[in-house]
């Protein structure tokens, strides 16, 4: 068991009705919120796996913390200046209740340094931090690229224009031994058009200029490709049954989803049916979701009353008969070099010599560039 003992049980009926008036909050009690196949807990995770999670129950471990944001958020976060000592403990515990041959994954994304136009490094101190320190291997990191994301931060991105917007989250695959239960066979891709008519027309094999041996074995027909760590998942999420119950019983839907198909890559290539997987800042519940629907144990820990009020929609009736999933088959990444041909969206102008600083604007006038009656 990997639950040391329980706590009392409030069903979705007895909460729901009497939670919200009217948009505002009032007393209310919830512990624990129970499906088929997992629940939700309202609790302080790290207080809960100290107090009620034994000895290496997890097969997997998927999370997407508060990240160390510039701006306060209303689920918490902390500062990029103390957030590897914040993390420090839940990274004991998640060492503690892991399998040998278990995965911990997580998605977090970068931040700014306040005021200027340079990254923090605390994610990567995280990661350091839990490999070094705790002992974990890192397996292999992801990226998440998002290509609905806005163009972020505004300040440096769209007004001073000195940087490119951000639009890539880091998703770290940790490990607690160096041969983690995987295979890629359960995340495959479809073919690209150009390899396609390789396994149609066929090719030679043979050394390539780079030293690659290109054997005949790489004209085998697999059915599928092989994925990139690069995931390309748009979070667009802007009707959803989720958003419409919560709109309906009076919630704030929590204001930082990742979409279903980030926590499902993981539990696919990293669980079989009926393995455990916990969420501890669960947030809206997706990892919950995605586990009911694929048949995986779970469990979610989310520590405000309000979003787990929200979370209970995505298991009800109406929300399991449908489904809210529109996934594009792929998607494209323009060349970087695509307009430098005739430098139509090239600014001429000199670089500013202290980095955009102090910044002016320019005049329309001044800025504008015509050519064949295109206006910048």
């Amino acid at each position: 068991m990997c639950h040391k003992r329980r706590s009392r049980v409030l069903w979705h009926s007895e909460v729901t009705g009497f939670c919200m008036d009217h948009g505002k909050t009032v007393d209310y009690e919830i512990t624990e919120f129970h499906t088929q196949r997992g629940s939700i807990r309202c609790c302080d995770s790290l207080a809960y796996m100290k107090e009620h999670m034994e000895d290496e129950c997890c097969d997997l471990i998927f999370t997407s913390p508060p990240f160390a944001l510039v701006r306060r958020k209303d689920y918490g976060n902390e500062k990029e200046e103390d957030y590897v000592k914040w993390f420090r403990d839940f990274g004991i515990q998640f060492h503690r209740i892991l399998k040998t041959n278990g995965s911990l994954v997580i998605d977090i994304g970068g931040s700014w340094i306040p005021g200027q136009p340079t990254r923090s490094l605390y994610h990567f101190e995280l990661a350091i931090m839990l490999c070094r320190d705790l002992g974990f291997h890192l397996a292999q990191e992801f990226y998440w690229w998002n290509p609905a994301k806005l163009p972020t931060p505004a300040e440096w991105v769209t007004v001073r224009r000195i940087r490119v917007k951000d639009a890539v989250n880091t998703v770290y695959w940790f490990s607690k031994s160096p041969w983690p239960r995987a295979s890629n066979r359960r995340v495959l891709a479809p073919y690209s058009e150009s390899m396609k008519g390789l396994l149609k027309n066929g090719y030679k094999a043979r050394l390539r200029p780079s030293g690659h041996d290109i054997s005949d074995k790489f004209a085998t027909n697999n059915g599928a490709s092989i994925p990139p760590n690069l995931l390309a998942i748009p979070n667009t999420e802007s009707n959803s049954f989720y958003l419409r119950y919560c709109k309906d019983k009076g919630l704030k839907p929590h204001p930082a989803r990742f979409p279903a198909t980030l926590p499902e890559y993981f539990i696919r290539m990293l669980t079989d049916e009926g393995d455990f997987v916990f969420d501890p800042f669960a947030g809206s519940s997706v990892t919950g979701e995605v586990c009911e629907r694929l048949k995986r144990s779970w469990l979610c820990c989310e520590i405000l009353p309000d979003y787990v009020l929200g979370a209970m929609g995505r298991f009800s009736a109406e929300a399991s008969s449908l489904t809210d999933r529109k996934e594009a088959e792929s998607y494209r990444v323009p060349s970087s070099a695509s307009l430098w041909k005739d430098d139509l969206f090239t600014d001429a102008s000199e670089l500013a010599t202290d980095g955009g600083l102090n910044h002016q604007r320019r005049r329309k006038s001044r800025n504008a560039k015509t050519t064949s009656g295109k206006t910048r």
